[in-house]
């Protein structure tokens, strides 16, 4: 963990609010579609709850940690922690401004009202009441607990709950909310001018007096509790790992709390009583609006059909080779070829393995998984090739937080079908997105590659930016090979010496590329480093940029994410500037440039400047030989380094402004112009 009082270094925890601050900005920006501002408001809430679930959870796990142990290391969980909620308050009196004061009104003025029950007319009142009834109803798990006994309340994970406070009782009731079975949003039928919808919650608050007749109520009060997501497994265990995940996954439901979040207006003598039930601290406890969950907006329903509420969706660009390519093969053995989403379509990944499934000549398909989607033409392809005679060796990483049941279930699916299918190891996860193709040409063996920087998932990357390329490059096929040997258990290094390869080279060949930028700046030559990634936070390596920017090397970086170093600090980090860019797609792509004298070296694949990426994690990075790509990928990348509409400074103080075009400047918002610069490069 790193510690948060090195004024060299941000705290990873409280820059990552910073990020997800940059998500409320954007459901702030009215130049932004109002369903898109309603999506970025749930990306918001969606990304809070994990980081309570992670970051949050770990850093209560490290308040178990002995006192002295956490004093000498510099660790201070419980003032960190107490920083963040005192942050995550404010965002949230953000959100609800935005919430209340802008998304709600709009919606109205769109002809979309967001009723409550108070609001409901006589016809409503009815319909409301018939789904509870037909819907709701059957679903509803209400009881009581009175906290003077000692009987412990229990709630699940992300589940959202209604507590009843009674009339001069000790007790309260406990009502969860079925929007897994019945939806989070009913349109009800409106007065003819305007489309009336009401949240669940407001359905059963009308019909709350129905579920405990008996009772007095006094007030209703929404709560959520989050959990811890870890899954705590021994290193030395008996068993298959895959396994034990799997065994382990119902942990999630009843993991420790780190977050209670209740309606503000909830009274103390209610506030005190959760606590004593759920053995909460008063640190755990979030004040919050009346509604939680803000996640469910992401299906939030838009029965007006107007088309300025959303953006348009672009046509994917024809790729100007493998849009007419009847040959994938040939067209890839002649020259290397890139792919950048969500820009161009999944379907050329798709089609290139549909060839190689088909193909009598291919032998053997090796390719890593780290998140595999529910049902997707990819994996059909994949058992299709096993039903095709073809040997199939599948990395699945069980350990994809979130994604392990899946990610176990589909591993099964390949494994009951013949392939070879190889999980995590204990300590290690494959993170890397690459694909092999062994196929007989001409007496010989050769080799096509895929090298990408996002998931094998055919939905995230019509919303991920990402790169990849498709080689038949020898030496890298070669290292790629030598790689999956590697997983498969038959070596132990791949000896890689193009590639980048976690955790065997990557972190070495970063430090001699940015020590060679150090020397060339000492020597009076030109030197500089560009780099795009999620997030920064290995300290070896900042430390190293620190060097470089005091040598008088020029970094310029584009982190969308959190990052732990500190630009623009004299004598430190003066050359160093740093920006991020939230937009309409997620910036996933990691892209890294070394000046080199002259003789610039790109690299690109899955690894951030994280310790994980570098010493915890099978991540791949390729070169860029090919001198069409390069170009490509550096138009792309100068765009976004340009970027003047969607772009945020990420400075000392954690402004978050936007960078600001120049008088005469034209206004660059990088992902539309990478869009028509694509469309211009490649359509014919």
């Amino acid at each position: 963990m790193q510690k948060p009082d090195d004024s060299r270094l941000k705290h990873r925890d409280l820059n990552w609010l910073s990020f997800n601050e940059r998500v409320l900005q954007e459901a702030e920006d009215h130049k932004n579609p109002l369903y898109e501002r309603i999506k970025f408001l749930a990306i918001y809430s969606s990304n809070l709850d994990e980081y309570f679930r992670v970051r949050v959870s770990q850093l209560r796990q490290i308040k178990r940690v002995e006192k002295s142990i956490r004093k000498k290391l510099a660790l201070k969980p419980t003032r960190t922690t107490k920083k963040i909620i005192e942050i995550v308050k404010q965002q949230h009196e953000r959100f609800g401004k935005i919430y209340n004061e802008q998304i709600v009104p709009e919606l109205a003025e769109n002809g979309i009202l967001l009723i409550n029950h108070r609001q409901f007319n006589q016809k409503q009142k009815n319909i409301a009441k018939h789904f509870f009834q037909e819907k709701i109803q059957p679903e509803i798990k209400a009881h009581t607990v009175d906290p003077e006994s000692a009987e412990k309340l229990f709630l699940e994970n992300s589940i959202l709950y209604f507590i009843i406070e009674f009339e001069e009782e000790e007790e309260i009731g406990v009502v969860n909310l079925p929007v897994k079975t019945c939806g989070r949003f009913i349109n009800l039928v409106g007065d003819g001018q305007s489309n009336s919808i009401t949240y669940l919650d407001e359905i059963i608050i009308a019909e709350m007096q129905h579920i405990f007749p008996h009772k007095n109520i006094k007030g209703i009060y929404e709560v959520k509790l989050s959990r811890d997501a870890e899954l705590y497994i021994e290193d030395k265990y008996n068993g298959i790992l895959a396994e034990k995940i799997y065994e382990s996954l119902a942990q999630r439901t009843d993991g420790q709390p780190t977050r209670l979040l209740y309606d503000s207006s909830m009274p103390k003598t209610i506030q005190k009583k959760l606590r004593q039930l759920l053995d909460l601290g008063k640190i755990d406890m979030m004040p919050g609006g009346k509604y939680h969950n803000f996640k469910d907006f992401f299906s939030f329903p838009e029965p007006t059909g107007n088309p300025k509420l959303k953006y348009k969706k672009p046509k994917p660009i024809k790729h100007r080779v493998l849009e007419y390519a009847e040959d994938y093969f040939k067209e890839i053995g002649e020259k290397d070829l890139a792919l950048h989403f969500p820009y161009m379509s999944f379907k050329y990944v798709e089609n290139f393995l549909k060839q190689a499934v088909e193909d009598k000549n291919v032998t053997a398909i090796k390719i890593s998984l780290y998140r595999v989607a529910d049902q997707s033409a990819l994996t059909s392809l994949l058992l299709k090739a096993l039903e095709n005679g073809k040997k199939l060796t599948v990395f699945v990483e069980a350990k994809a937080r979130f994604d392990e049941e899946n990610n176990i279930i589909w591993g099964r699916k390949f494994e009951e079908k013949g392939a070879n299918v190889i999980y995590s190891y204990p300590k290690v996860k494959v993170h890397s997105k690459i694909m092999l193709i062994q196929r007989k040409e001409e007496n010989q063996t050769a080799y096509y590659a895929y090298v990408g920087t996002g998931n094998f998932n055919s939905e995230t990357s019509k919303t991920y930016c990402d790169h990849a390329v498709f080689t038949t490059n020898k030496y890298i096929t070669k290292e790629l090979s030598r790689l999956f040997k590697v997983l498969e258990g038959e070596l132990i290094i791949p000896r890689e010496k193009n590639l980048l390869i976690s955790p065997f080279s990557t972190r070495q060949r970063f430090n001699s590329l940015i020590y060679n930028e150090i020397e060339n700046a000492r020597a009076g030559k030109k030197a500089a480093i560009t780099a795009k990634m999620n997030s920064l936070e290995d300290t070896e390596i900042i430390e190293l940029l620190y060097k470089a920017s005091q040598a008088g090397v020029k970094v310029r970086l584009l982190v969308r994410g959190f990052t732990c170093l500190i630009p623009g600090v004299k004598n430190l980090s003066e050359n160093i500037y740093i920006t991020s860019i939230v937009d309409r797609y997620l910036e996933h792509g990691r892209i890294y440039v070394f000046e080199n004298g002259g003789e610039e070296l790109m690299f690109f694949g899955s690894a951030d400047w994280m310790s994980r990426n570098l010493n915890r994690r099978i991540e791949v990075l390729a070169p860029v030989m090919d001198t069409a790509i390069q170009k490509e990928f550096n138009e792309i990348l100068s765009l976004q380094l340009n970027d003047n509409v969607k772009a945020r400074v990420q400075d000392e103080q954690e402004s978050n402004r936007y960078v600001q075009a120049k008088k005469g400047e034209k206004p660059i918002r990088s992902q539309d112009e990478i869009y028509k610069y694509l469309k211009e490069n490649h359509e014919i």
